[in-house]
């Protein structure tokens, strides 16, 4: 009986193989899907000072009640700048509101990056030291969040934000969280 365990374990072990290409090399596979465990809790709270202005404040606390994205990004990430043109056109449609933090960052180049590129925000907060960014379950930049009314995270999208992403996966979203579902 044991001499057949040496045949079968090789087999074993490359029908496991063949499942892992077969589920990773699936091309309808989402490879910017990332699973959040924040999804459908409360955002976390912050304050912080603004980027554009150290004497003001930036807090997500004045969007309570508010449907609105929360889209962190920093200047040493290339793919932060492929997306800025995109959040401008968003910003320009006037649907939500959209949060920015500028994530361990040099707040003198970050204000040269929103002078120079243009800035989408209803505010941006400079979070130097992480925290802000570790509480919301950060992994790199981009990333863009949806925050309901009730203050509930119910979308996660890491990778450079586009139309095509926001037309499909942002605007149904925010559309059922204006109706109270998400």
């Amino acid at each position: 009986m044991w001499k057949y365990w040496k045949y079968l374990l090789p087999v074993g072990a490359f029908a496991g193989l063949l499942v892992l290409f077969a589920v990773g090399l699936n091309p309808k596979r989402d490879l910017h899907y990332l699973p959040s465990p924040l999804i459908g809790k409360p955002a976390p709270e912050f304050t912080l000072t603004d980027v554009l202005d150290p004497s003001r404040t930036v807090s997500n606390r004045p969007l309570a009640g508010h449907v609105y994205v929360f889209n962190v990004w920093a200047t040493w990430c290339e793919a932060c700048r492929e997306e800025q043109h995109t959040l401008l056109e968003i910003a320009q449609q006037h649907v939500v509101p959209i949060l920015g933090l500028d994530w361990n960052d040099d707040r003198a180049r970050a204000q040269e990056w929103l002078r120079e590129l243009g800035d989408p925000y209803s505010g941006v907060g400079f979070d130097q030291n992480g925290h802000v960014a570790i509480n919301w379950g950060v992994y790199g930049a981009p990333e863009t969040y949806l925050v309901d009314r009730k203050g509930r995270i119910v979308f996660k999208h890491i990778a450079p934000m586009t139309m095509q992403v926001w037309n499909t996966q942002f605007l149904p979203r925010i559309a059922a969280a204006r109706r109270g579902g998400a």
